[in-house]
Formats: structure tokens, sequence, C-alpha cells
């Protein structure tokens, strides 16, 4: 038992320095190249695991969730951080549409084309659809901390990847409840659990994001206040935390407590004395979190599985890529008067679509529990992760200039 004990603990070191030696280079490569740094942690991550095979660590193993979990937590926190109540007001409509009719639109769409591609049945090629459905704040966050977005824009963007987590996460589990057998698919029970999930993912968000942050910034009762970099991490795992074990969205909560802390002066409680410990801190637990997530789903790439069903995955996430989304991002934005977005605006959202953390981590989990045709599913996903990374999210910074929604410097 010591022994298995020992060995687990040098495995779980030399994992670390293997991603945060690779992760440092890919990172230096990046910067001189001019591209976001997930997109060289990707490519790290096949080296190392499919190339070199000295990363072999299973999507299924406890330091992979643990790591996946705990790295799109504080990621999700960081972003909600970086957003301001009062831009999120004005952009609400389209991040709500995009976030609940918009994942229901990606769905069928996507859904039709597995179901035509690979023939399998409506069910299962629906579940396919819906776990790579919602866009991955894990990958877009960290891309719009190097690329200058124009701020509304960012805050829709990031907002969605957010929110959109609950609503492909509820209805990838009402699919695969159906699928194994266990319940009928019921509109009425999929639209309840996910107000349920949804507004109690907010609810708590709000609740434990304020809690803290009182406990932090208030001037006579703040005891906390020596300790604000490590209240603000307990804050981003605890909602995340608390958030699953009473079955509501962690994620959801992880990022409405974010923009309570971000936007703590709205309510009284001031921080601007800490404001550059915060930044500095958040920004190398954020890199340090982005090189282990990547570099390990890089290393988790089949390409075999990817050799047997090329084709068809690519054409799906093509299909995804320019049906699914521009249908998304036009039917939420062109409804949303009061936003007035500009079609230039519009052709950005609809680039900006990384598939990335949650998406791997709902495979991952199908692929455990034996569910039919997980295959398809699993090279779907990796398809979608390394196509929308590889060709959207190192594309971003040209796109912004070619749509002139970069923000600039004022003189």
């Amino acid at each position: 038992m010591e022994s298995n004990t020992t060995e687990m603990i040098h495995h779980i070191f030399i994992l670390f320095l293997l991603i945060a030696a690779a992760g440092m280079i890919a990172g230096v490569i990046a910067n001189r190249l001019g591209l976001p740094d997930v997109v060289l942690f990707i490519g790290a991550g096949m080296l190392l695991g499919q190339g070199l095979h000295w990363i072999n660590e299973s999507s299924n193993s406890i330091t992979n969730q643990l790591i996946l979990v705990t790295g799109s937590a504080i990621i999700l926190f960081d972003g909600g951080r970086n957003i301001k109540l009062q831009g999120l007001k004005k952009v609400g409509w389209t991040v709500g549409l995009m976030s609940v009719p918009g994942v229901l639109i990606t769905v069928a769409v996507v859904g039709a084309a597995i179901r035509w591609l690979f023939g399998i049945d409506w069910l299962y090629a629906l579940l396919a659809a819906a776990v790579i459905a919602s866009t991955d704040p894990a990958s877009i966050i960290p891309v719009f901390r190097q690329v200058r977005i124009r701020e509304r824009v960012r805050e829709t963007v990031e907002s969605e990847s957010a929110f959109n987590d609950a609503t492909g996460s509820i209805v990838t589990f009402a699919l695969l409840a159906a699928a194994t057998g266990e319940t009928a698919l019921d509109v009425g029970t999929i639209t309840w659990d996910f107000i349920r999930t949804a507004v109690g993912g907010i609810v708590l968000g709000l609740i434990v994001g304020f809690i803290i942050s009182y406990l932090v910034a208030h001037t006579r009762i703040g005891f906390l206040r020596d300790y604000t970099t490590i209240a603000m991490m307990l804050t981003a795992l605890s909602a995340y935390l608390i958030g699953e074990i009473i079955h509501v969205s962690g994620f959801m909560a992880t990022f409405v407590a974010g923009l309570i802390w971000g936007n703590s002066s709205d309510f009284g409680l001031h921080m601007e004395e800490k404001h550059q410990e915060m930044i500095h801190f958040s920004d190398n637990i954020t890199v340090i979190m982005r090189m282990l997530i990547f570099i390990l789903l890089g290393s988790q790439v089949d390409f075999n599985l990817l050799v047997d069903y090329w084709w068809q995955s690519l054409l799906v996430v093509l299909a995804l890529m320019f049906i699914a989304r521009p249908a998304t991002v036009f039917a939420s934005a062109v409804p949303d008067r009061k936003s007035r977005w500009s079609l230039r605006e519009m052709l950005f959202m609809v680039w900006v679509r990384e598939t990335g953390v949650i998406p791997a981590a709902l495979s991952g989990m199908l692929t455990g529990l034996g569910v039919a045709h997980s295959d398809v599913i699993a090279s779907v996903t990796f398809m979608a992760i390394m196509l929308t990374i590889l060709l959207q999210a190192s594309s971003t910074a040209w796109m912004a200039r070619k749509l002139g929604v970069e923000e600039h410097d004022t003189p």
C-alpha cells in the first residue's frame, strides 16, 4: 500500500514537471509567433502523449478529472471577475438567447449532420451533438486575455461560454438517461431541470460571492483582507463544489461568484488596494491551469480513432462551425434591437467558438460508461477540439483585425 502511494506521488510530480516544462517552452514559442498559448499547449500535449508517450494520463483518472474541474472553475471565476455588470446588462438578451435556444439550434443542426454522416440512431446522434454544443470558457477566456477585443463583444462571448455549459450539460444528461433506458425523453422534465440548475447556480454564486467578498472587503467586518487572494480561490472552488453537491450548475455558480468579486465596488465593498495583488496572482494561477488542462487534452487525442472516422468527423465539425454557429449567432443577436450588433461583430462571434474542456470531460464520461457509439462521440469531440482550437483560436487576432473589433488604447 505504501509503495503504491509513493509511486502515485512520484507519478503526479513527474506529470506536473513535464507539463510545466513543456508549457513554458510552448508559451515562449506562442508569444514569439503571436499565437494564443492554448494552441501550442494542445500541440505540446500531442507530442508528449501520442508522439513520445511520456504522458499517458487516462481521461477517466482522478488526477485528470481533478485538473479539468479545478482549472475550469478557476478560469471561469477569473473570466467572471473581468466582466462588468453594466456591460453585461446591455447584452443580456443576446447572451440569454445564445446560451439556451442557441445550444438547442446547435444540437439540432449537428445532430442531423451526425445522423446523416454516421447513420446512427437519432437519439445517439443528438447525444453526440449535445456533447460538443457548448462553447469552452477555459479556451475562450485565455484567448481574450491575449487578444484585445471590443469590450461588449468579449463580454458577450465569455458570458455565453459560462452560461451555455449548463444548457449543454443538461441536454446531454437528459439524452444519456433516455439512451440508457433510465427515463423517457420529456420536454417538461428537461425544461424544469434547466431552470432549477441554471437559476440555482446563479443564486448560489450570488450568495457565496457576496459572503466571502464581504468578509474580505467590508471596512469593519473584513477580517480576511490580508488573505484576499486565498479567499478569491476559496470562493471559486467552494461555489463549484457546493453547486455540484446540491445538484445545481457549479460552473455557473463559479462564474457568478466571479462577477460579484469583479464588481464588488457596486455593492460598497472596495478592494482597490488589493487590485494589483489579485491580478498578479490570477494571471499566474490561470496560466498554470491552462498548461495543465490543454497539454493533458492534447496528450489524450486518439489519432487511431480519428483515422477511422476522420472525414465524417471533419464534415460534422465544419457543419458546427459554418452552419450551426452562424445560425445560433444571427438568431440570437439580430432580435436584440437594444444591442444593435453590427454585421462585423456578429461575424466575429460566429468565428470565436472553441470546443475544449467540458465536451472532453463529457465524452470521456460516456466512453467510461460504455454508451453505444461512444467511439463516434469521442471522434467527433476530438476533431471539434483540434479544429476549433488549432484553427479558430489561432486566428482570433487576425480575424479581429480583419473585422475591426480590436480594442485599441486611447492616446
